[in-house]
Parts: structure tokens; C-alpha cells; sequence
């Protein structure tokens, strides 16, 4: 095939790895949404407490001031009391009982009022307290949410990390030391949450008739031998066809582009069937010309 006929591939669709669909990808999604899920637990944690300290301060304001104006109430009738027992003293005998009963009255009237601001602040103290209870209890039920989160961020990091540890670095068909080497999507998905280099899923198809781009390069499957694990692909790198023949599962296909440095480009295929190959390419972060 000449480079002429290489012609713009459609767009293609979706090329997830589709071994071990439940692996590493869900693992991946997990930790981001458990960092996400610590966010919004705290920031509610923060909201409930400010609401709650708000609720609690307006009662125990409305509490003061029903209290004071109670409190009036009942020295004015102290005072009404005291003159009227004052007054019963000078006063005749008719006039000393009359006046005497509305004395009693108003000891009466007093010790209701008193009776019932000691029923109201009873009541206000039992309402904050119990506010407070229930800020507390909401408190330690988001600091239990919170504890989960963390407990859970912690065990998607640490299989993360074991994941990166299991990996292995092997030399390429360049004779170069490779990156590390992920043998399917498990491990290629802790690979891309390292972020040392820029991974590209690959599917290419037999029977497509044209080459498929992939970052600044294009690739199209020449054969694919499933027996034994091997395929051939030609590629077309800064306007250059080349070919790389009977390539094994797994191992890296190492090439240079004007791109890339001193560091290679990287395509390591997964998986091999009769008319497709599964893989990815990995590129170097920094692709300043060699």
C-alpha cells in the first residue's frame, strides 16, 4: 500500500478496552467520586453546623428577651403588691379589707406570672438542648459519612498503588527499556491515573479499508494470527510508511517521531483474534522535537 492511499479515517466510536470491564475503570471512577463524595460531605458537615449554631443562637435570643419582658411584668406587680399593702396599713377598717383583698389578689397574679415564666423558661431550655442533641447527632452522622469516604479513598489508593506495583517494565522490539507495560485494561487504566505519558485505546479491524488515526500517527492491521499471538501493522509516522511484522501480545512496538524526543512511542496489543487487536499507545508527555 502506498502512503497516498491513506486517506483520513472516519470517526471512529468508542474504543474502551473491553477485558475486564469491572477492573480498574470502575476502581478509577470510584476514587474520584469518593474524593468528590469527602468534598460535599465536609462542606455539608459546615452548612448544618452554621444552620444549627444559627438555630440555637435565635432561641436562646427569643428565650432573653421573653424572659426580661416576663421579668418586668412581675417587679411591676411586686411593686403594685407593696403599695397596695402599704396603703391597707393607713387606711380604715372597711377600706383596709377591701384594699387587703386586692393585695391578695395581685400576690395571687404575681405567683401565677412567676409560675408561668419558670414554665416558659423551662420549656425554651428544653427546646435548645434538644436542638443542640439533634446538631450533635447530625454531626456525628456526617464525621461517620466522612470516615467511610476516607476509609474507602484510602482502599482504592492502596489497590491503585499495588496495581502500578505489579506492573513490569520490559525492553521493546527497539531494543529500548519501555515504560511500564500494561497487559489489559485493568492495568492500563492505574497507568493512565499515573499520568506519566498519554495512553490511546486501539481497536483496529481487518477488515477496515482504511488506516485509523491515533494521536499524530495513523495504524492499520495488515494480518492477525490468534494461534499464535501475533500480528503485523503498517504505520505511517511523519508522512513515512513502515511495517511492523508478527509482533507479539504484550510486547511494546517501539518507533520514533519528530515528535517524541528521545523517548519512543509505544504500542503494546492485548489481545488478538482472527479479524481485530486491542491495545493502546502510549506517547511521551513531552513531544519537543528531537
Amino acid at each position: 500500500m502506498s502512503i497516498s492511499s491513506y486517506e483520513s479515517p472516519q470517526p471512529r466510536s468508542g474504543l474502551a478496552i473491553p477485558l475486564l470491564a469491572g477492573g480498574l475503570i470502575a476502581l478509577a471512577a470510584a476514587n474520584i467520586y469518593l474524593y468528590v463524595q469527602l468534598g460535599n460531605l465536609q462542606t455539608d458537615t459546615t452548612q448544618k453546623i452554621e444552620k444549627l449554631t444559627t438555630t440555637v443562637a435565635g432561641l436562646r435570643d427569643a428565650s432573653s428577651v421573653s424572659t426580661a419582658a416576663q421579668q418586668r411584668h412581675i417587679e411591676a406587680l411586686k411593686e403594685e403588691l407593696a403599695n397596695a399593702n402599704s396603703q391597707a396599713r393607713s387606711m380604715s377598717s372597711q377600706a383596709k379589707v377591701e384594699m387587703q383583698a386586692h393585695a391578695d389578689q395581685l400576690a395571687r397574679q404575681l405567683q401565677a406570672e412567676q409560675a408561668k415564666m419558670q414554665q416558659q423558661m423551662t420549656g425554651q431550655i428544653s427546646e435548645v438542648n434538644q436542638s443542640v442533641t439533634a446538631a450533635n447527632a447530625k454531626i456525628a452522622d456526617v464525621s461517620t459519612d466522612v470516615g467511610a469516604v476516607k476509609s474507602q479513598a484510602a482502599m482504592t489508593q492502596s489497590q491503585l498503588e499495588k496495581t502500578i506495583a505489579d506492573l513490569k517494565s520490559v525492553t521493546g522490539d527497539l531494543g529500548v527499556q519501555s515504560g511500564l507495560i500494561a497487559t489489559n485494561g485493568h492495568e492500563l487504566e492505574a497507568l493512565k491515573l499515573r499520568g506519566e505519558r498519554n495512553y490511546f485505546d486501539i481497536k483496529l479491524d481487518r477488515k477496515a479499508k482504511q488506516p485509523a488515526r491515533y494521536a499524530d500517527i495513523m495504524l492499520k492491521l495488515e494480518s492477525a494470527d490468534p494461534k499464535h499471538n501475533k500480528y503485523t501493522v503498517s504505520l505511517l509516522v511523519d508522512d513515512k510508511k513502515s511495517e511492523k511484522k508478527d509482533k507479539s501480545v504484550n510486547e511494546p512496538v517501539q518507533f520514533y517521531t519528530s515528535k517524541s524526543g528521545h523517548t519512543p512511542y509505544e504500542l503494546v496489543i492485548n489481545s488478538i483474534t482472527k479479524d481485530q487487536i486491542v491495545g493502546y499507545l502510549a506517547t511521551p508527555k513531552d513531544t519537543s522535537s528531537r
